[in-house]
């Protein structure tokens, strides 16, 4: 590979695994697997160790973690909560046992041991956590965030019983205990049982599930959710013991929830024989695991091996690999999302696969079958890791019937019949027919109602079918039109739930114009997009005679999503929803505290943000400039006029901000700026 072919593949994967890490770290719907995430960083660090000269300071590869949620105030972590390099062989296994030895001097210069002593932990899978403990009692709660600094979720924490708020016995003044909260599979099951039940869509998964929970403002709902917490690794400079096995026995003393399958191994062999028991046996916990950490047990040997940048010497996990089975295909049918995109669904002869039985996977487009050439009748492979949505993988050609056809894509939706389209450039086909498209209709109006959007609890998605199937409502503005006698008309709707959904529709008129923009369904514009798009326009009657230049100039906003806001306000239809929404009281503008808030104080300046923070986030910080008029970007040029730097400021974002004579400020120098 030559030197700019390498830069080019550098940049593709550098992009692709940011993707990742936003899907996994912020919006917990990672679509990879864990296997396929660590496959796509391993190549990349390959690559930058063959060609140096084309590694970023910003590259995935020297990152901890990713980024760091808005809803709750950011703490920087007293000790880094690093990651642990991943392995998925015992191979693997006998090489970091080699490596330890070698790096506590063994064999060599007179020095023998024949083994170490290692800890073995179940891998849990579910919100990486610590906890701030003084005097005994419960001072803080951390999520690892970044790894440098996370959020504060003490109220949250507080709530799960397994956590102890007060110690019992003798513990130190001071110290930190890090763990895992997580969904119990039981939880999870009868949660999604419920949710089922009054229309709402289930759950994905306990991880993202535990995850989504703890970052609820109301904690009285995180209560409900039952959540429970395993510890396993303390750190403060007067622990009891100097071995981690003896804390973790000393931590169960005080009252902490320590695994009990946790396991102190004379050798590697003993660890070997660990991680192939728990291969088979993990499907039988009550709750999700997804591999083995394994850790030297003594305290001076941890020392003496160190770290390197992104993880200890000491400790390594080993990750269990997706499973895989094969089973007969025995149709395909075709799901109408609100967008109107085509996913064609597998349907499988149900088979056990990773603890549950699976009846369907995504086939995704026509693209995916078309490479994979799957048909009717096939035995494919399916797997399913990291929990995600069951997916085909291959087809089992040995087994393949010579009578089975190709499979061809269908022209029409499955739904209207309306012939179906595929914009240059994207992967799904579509059903142009949005306004009579029945999945479409009420697909919107369930993305109105929800909670990021109008947040009308009381109106889940198995009313809104109601409503539609009764010809009570067709499009979302229709929803404020609808009266007590139509509603008791419908099967199970008693007086009390009809009184609470034209509450929650009445108080859904209070929801703030950005919620409003996002809820009323432009495509492409999500909920982050909907945010820069209201405080920089102010109000829908702004957006709505706003010119593609005009847009152009809102921060993520490029041709795509400027296009589909020019078509959205252009059709007759939408323009005529607008109007009775208007009409019906909802808010197409800042209210007037937002506006105070704005000021023009950096109007004319372009920041750029490096480095860690303590008095605001890095988004929080991006809110303020937007605020107050100003720009930020990712690049320092010319055209910057100040470098706001954290800790850690990024080595190439300094060197080029002295050489081009860009002024850095600091946090208080800023926040003295917007006084």
């Amino acid at each position: 590979m030559s030197p700019t072919e390498a830069k080019h593949k550098i940049e593709k994967l550098s992009a692709e695994i940011e993707i990742h890490n936003h899907n996994y770290y912020v919006l917990d719907k990672p679509i990879i697997s864990d296997y396929e995430f660590d496959k796509l960083l391993e190549e990349l660090i390959s690559l930058e160790t063959q060609f140096p000269e084309w590694q970023s300071s910003n590259s995935p590869s020297q990152r901890v973690g990713g980024q760091i949620t808005k809803e709750f105030k950011s703490v920087k972590h007293q000790y880094a909560m690093l990651s642990l390099s991943n392995s998925y062989s015992i191979e693997d296994m006998i090489d970091f046992d080699r490596r330890v030895k070698e790096g506590l001097g063994f064999g060599t210069s007179g020095l023998f041991q024949e083994d170490i002593s290692y800890v073995c932990e179940l891998k849990f899978d579910g919100l990486s956590i610590s906890l701030i403990y003084e005097n005994g009692e419960l001072k803080q709660a951390i999520t690892r965030g970044d790894g440098v600094q996370g959020d504060d979720v003490t109220i949250n924490a507080k709530t799960i019983k397994s956590i102890p708020l007060k110690l019992n016995g003798h513990y130190p003044d001071k110290f930190e205990i890090r763990g895992e909260i997580f969904m119990p599979r039981p939880i999870f099951e009868s949660i999604n049982k419920e949710r089922e039940e009054i229309g709402d869509s289930p759950l994905a998964n306990p991880r993202n599930a535990a995850s989504g929970t703890m970052k609820m403002q109301d904690s009285s709902l995180v209560a409900k959710r039952k959540l429970d917490c395993f510890l396993y690794y303390a750190l403060g400079n007067d622990l009891p013991y100097q071995s981690h096995f003896e804390n973790m026995l000393a931590a169960k003393s005080w009252g902490f929830k320590i695994s009990e399958h946790a396991k102190l191994c004379k050798d590697i062999d003993d660890v070997i024989a660990y991680i192939n028991y728990w291969d088979k046996k993990r499907y039988e916990l009550p709750f999700d695991i997804d591999g083995i950490v394994i850790k030297v047990n003594d305290y001076k040997e941890q020392k003496n091996l160190g770290f390197t940048a992104k993880s200890p010497r000491w400790a390594i996990a080993y990750k269990f690999k997706a499973e895989q089975v094969s089973t007969e295909l025995m149709s395909i049918d075709y799901q109408v999302g609100r967008t109107g995109a085509i996913t064609p669904v597998a349907n499988l002869k149900p088979v056990l696969l990773g603890g549950t039985i699976v009846k369907r996977a995504s086939l995704h487009n026509a693209d995916i079958i078309e490479k994979l050439d799957v048909r009717v009748g096939d035995f494919v492979f399916v797997e399913k890791g990291g929990e995600i949505i069951p997916k085909i993988i291959g087809v089992d050609l040995s087994k393949r019937s010579q009578s089975a056809q190709k499979t061809e894509y269908i022209s029409l939706c499955p739904e209207c019949h309306t012939p179906l389209i595929r914009v240059e450039g994207e992967a799904n086909h579509f059903c142009p027919n949005e306004n009579q498209c029945p999945p479409q209709v009420v697909g919107k109006m369930e993305h109105f109602v929800s909670r990021k959007a109008m947040n009308i609890d009381s109106l889940g998605s198995e009313t809104i079918i109601q409503l539609f199937k009764a010809k009570l409502i067709k499009n979302i503005a229709d929803l404020y039109d609808v009266k007590k006698e139509q509603l008791l008309t419908l099967d199970r709707m008693a007086e009390k739930s009809a009184n609470n959904l034209l509450s929650g529709i009445e108080a859904s008129k209070n929801i703030p114009f950005e919620r409003v923009l996002y809820a009323i369904g432009i495509r492409h514009v999500g909920e982050t997009t909907a945010k820069k798009i209201a405080k920089k326009s102010k109000s829908l009657d702004v957006l709505m005679h706003a010119s593609k230049e005009e847009l152009l100039e809102i921060e993520e906003v490029g041709d795509i999503i400027a296009d589909s806001i020019a078509k959205f306000f252009k059709q007759e239809n939408n323009k005529e929803i607008i109007s009775r929404l208007k009409m019906a009281g909802l808010q197409f503008e800042l209210s007037e505290e937002q506006l105070q808030q704005a000021t023009d104080k950096l109007t004319n300046h372009i920041f750029v943000i490096s480095g860690v923070f303590t008095k605001h986030s890095r988004d929080q910080y991006k809110e303020l400039i937007e605020l107050n008029g100003g720009k930020h970007t990712g690049s320092i040029s010319k055209k910057t006029s100040y470098v706001l730097a954290g800790d850690n400021m990024g080595p190439e974002k300094l060197k080029k901000a002295e050489s081009l004579g860009i002024k850095i400020i600091n946090e208080d120098e800023f926040l003295k700026m917007i006084m």
